[in-house]
């Protein structure tokens, strides 16, 4: 029994150790970052090799789903709404399965379920998040690992391209750069929003700076919100007492107290108690 025992013993120490052994990947794993406009976009995708073989429509067989990649499922990722071939997509990450409909056309499927190890066990059409019909195109030559990459960049889009053995596909896609552009000359022509001046004051505040005008950017955030929030007002006090306004500062804690206790909130009931103290008003 005892040199069973040694014996599983040996063959354990065994096989951790190979298992400390690292070896290449059949289908290494790739990681692509780029910008377009304003909107980052990432795909990762394991990249399997020609290695000899016939790939589409022998492989990968026509009118079969593939992958588009090996190991688990290609992913695609942006960071903001897009369209792709036409169609609206979200901001979000998007697996990318290819239907092979022939040597001459492929369907590009983004679907919202990133998380399968290959095609999905059961297809869910209400996943697909926008199909691209592609035209495939013949290459002069053969391309041995597969490259999935972004060309054809301009300020408002570009095209995701596939390309392996002798076929190549470019799906294209534009990108919200004029809308986000023009949003921000708007906001930035506007002027500060009241979230700016309140954010201002309260860092004045926080940082021993200039309490005037801390106390002018205080007013005008709260000239410009409908229904200050306790918290807001709260901030408004200890700006006007650190401007030496004790009167108004305790008006507002008053003020501040009451909506947190309305609110449910018993910390800024504290807070508010604690400086109507401190300013004699208690």
């Amino acid at each position: 029994m005892k040199k069973l025992l040694l014996v599983f013993a040996v063959f354990a120490m065994s096989f951790a150790a190979y298992a400390q052994i690292e070896t290449p990947a059949p289908s290494p794993l790739a990681k692509f970052e780029q910008k377009v406009g304003l909107t980052d976009i990432t795909i990762e995708y394991s990249r399997p090799s020609v290695k000899g073989r016939t790939i589409f429509g022998d492989l990968e067989p026509f009118g079969g789903m593939w992958r588009t990649g090996a190991n688990k499922n290609t992913t695609i990722t942006f960071s903001d709404d897009v369209t792709i071939a036409g169609q609206d997509v979200k901001a979000g990450s998007y697996a990318m399965f290819t239907k092979l409909n022939s040597a001459e056309q492929w369907d590009v499927i983004f679907y919202s379920d990133t998380e399968n190890w290959g095609t999905p066990r059961e297809w869910d059409d209400s996943k697909v998040a926008a199909t691209a019909k592609v035209d495939v195109a013949a290459i002069p030559f053969s391309v041995e690992t597969l490259a999935i990459d972004i060309n054809n960049i301009t300020a408002t889009g570009g095209t995701i391209d596939i390309i392996w053995e002798k076929s190549y596909v470019g799906i294209p896609f534009t990108v919200p750069t004029d809308k986000m552009v023009s949003a921000a000359i708007d906001k930035v022509m506007a002027g500060p929003s009241a979230n700016d001046y309140y954010a201002s004051a309260v860092y004045y505040l926080n940082a021993g700076k200039d309490v005037s005008k801390a106390k002018m950017w205080i007013d005008k955030a709260m000239s410009m919100i409908e229904k200050p929030g306790f918290w807001q007002v709260r901030q408004q006090s200890l700006i006007y007492a650190a401007a030496g306004d004790k009167k108004a500062a305790i008006e507002l804690a008053k003020k501040s107290m009451a909506a947190a206790k309305e609110a449910g909130n018993q910390n800024y009931v504290n807070q508010n108690m604690e400086s109507l103290k401190e300013w004699g008003a208690m």
